[in-house]
């Protein structure tokens, strides 16, 4: 009779999903250890939340589910098994109360990941999950043993189950390098090629707008776009200039079409309101009273509340003759054509899009040509927006995995 592995379930990956799972199985009675390839898990997950934690999103349940587009029907019971509501009541069973924000953003009060990441991980060792750092993996021995490198040297761990929650391939610095893949490939799975998201693009700055405004905030300010597909998107918020393009919040909400737009070969545009308060009529009649002696600069101001960076993306972007007619330049001032002209690389992204197809799985997130591996977290393939949504479904797909281990390892 063939001797059982001295592991019952082993996870790779110490990031929310991985933690989640852990705690999920350890709590239906599994034996789990957990390795990671930094010196402590949850690195991405401080660093996310070292400006203010934000957990999740209060927006009616239709709203939320939409954040997810093509993949809202695989993670729509995944979110119902475990939402915001769950997350928050999940927070609090750690210790740490949550709050809205004025946009619908939930955060822990006091802001700080820190203090949750050490009450998860009191709880996690408390219920017998042990933890091995500087565990990178190295993929698959022959037997189905996994395979590690450490610091003292190549170690092969054998389970009876195993999750991987591996991240998806920005923050390499964080652990989150997309190193999995090409060991997954050879497995014969369908993986989506890995790509930006939630991330800047570049825009071809003159030297002088670069040198000038690098760091500006264009605020307030609506961005619309329409991709290739006809659908249009319409946000309003705020963004940086950077010194190859721009980046910020307003981007990442609009990044997933403008980088689909670019990767089927057509030219993107971002239409720019920079007076979402004022009407084209308002400023067109504004702009078409006599100027007398001010400066380009002082009249754009006066007549229209526009200064600093703003006046400086109209000179970067408009021909001069533009200035010169009232009309035109109202008309542009509600519709500025911005054209990022391609994502900036995948480790800058905030998170990252593509990864191992919902095909290859079962409901519990187990691999349907490997029975007893199961995958979870941003190393499957689907994205969201920041504002929660990663976070939540990351720990609704670590929940399902757990559970779907700790019931697939009952069924043996």
């Amino acid at each position: 009779m063939k001797s059982l592995p001295e592991i019952r379930l082993a996870i790779v990956g110490g990031g929310p999903a991985g933690l989640m799972a852990a705690e999920t199985a350890a709590g239906l009675g599994v034996s789990v250890e957990l390795y990671d390839a930094m010196p402590s898990v949850g690195r991405k997950f401080l660093l996310a939340g070292k400006g203010g934690l934000n957990l999740t999103h209060a927006e009616p349940w239709e709203d939320f589910l939409g954040r997810y587009g093509t993949r809202r029907a695989e993670l729509e019971p995944l979110l119902a098994a475990f939402g915001p509501e769950d997350l928050r009541r999940w927070a609090l069973g750690l210790g740490v109360a949550t709050f809205v924000g004025s946009s619908g953003r939930v955060f822990p009060v006091g802001m700080k990941a820190a203090p949750l990441l050490r009450a998860w991980l009191r709880r996690l060792r408390e219920g017998g999950v042990a933890f091995h750092m500087r565990h990178r993996w190295q993929g698959f021995e022959p037997d189905g043993g996994l395979r590690f490198a450490t610091a003292e040297g190549p170690r092969t761990v054998r389970a009876e189950a195993v999750i991987l929650a591996l991240g998806g391939g920005s923050w390499a610095r964080l652990g989150s390098d997309g190193a999995w893949v090409p060991l997954l490939a050879q497995r014969g799975l369908h993986i989506a090629p890995l790509r930006p998201a939630n991330c800047g693009f570049d825009v071809a700055w003159s030297a002088y707008f670069s040198g000038r405004y690098q760091g500006a905030a264009v605020k307030p300010v609506v961005a619309a776009h329409t991709g290739p597909d006809g659908v249009a998107q319409r946000r309003q918020g705020e963004f940086i200039v950077t010194a190859t393009g721009i980046e910020g919040g307003l981007i990442y909400a609009l990044s997933a079409a403008i980088r689909d737009t670019l990767a089927a070969g057509f030219p993107a545009t971002l239409w720019l309101d920079l007076a979402p308060g004022r009407s084209l009529e308002r400023l067109t009649a504004e702009l078409s009273r006599p100027r007398g002696s001010l400066s380009t600069a002082n009249w754009l101001k006066q007549r229209t509340g526009l200064g600093g960076v703003k006046a400086g993306l109209l000179r970067e972007i408009l021909p001069q003759e533009t200035f010169a007619d009232p009309g035109r330049l109202a008309a542009a001032i509600k519709a500025l054509p911005l054209r990022p002209t391609a994502p900036r690389p995948l480790d800058e992204a905030i998170s990252s899009a593509g990864g191992v197809d919902f095909g290859e799985l079962d409901h519990r997130l187990m691999l349907k040509a490997s029975p007893g591996l199961f995958c979870a977290g941003e190393m499957l393939d689907w994205e969201a927006p920041t504002g929660g949504y990663l976070l939540t479904a990351s720990l609704a797909t670590g929940q399902a995995a757990g559970a779907g281990a700790a019931a697939w390892l009952a069924g043996k």
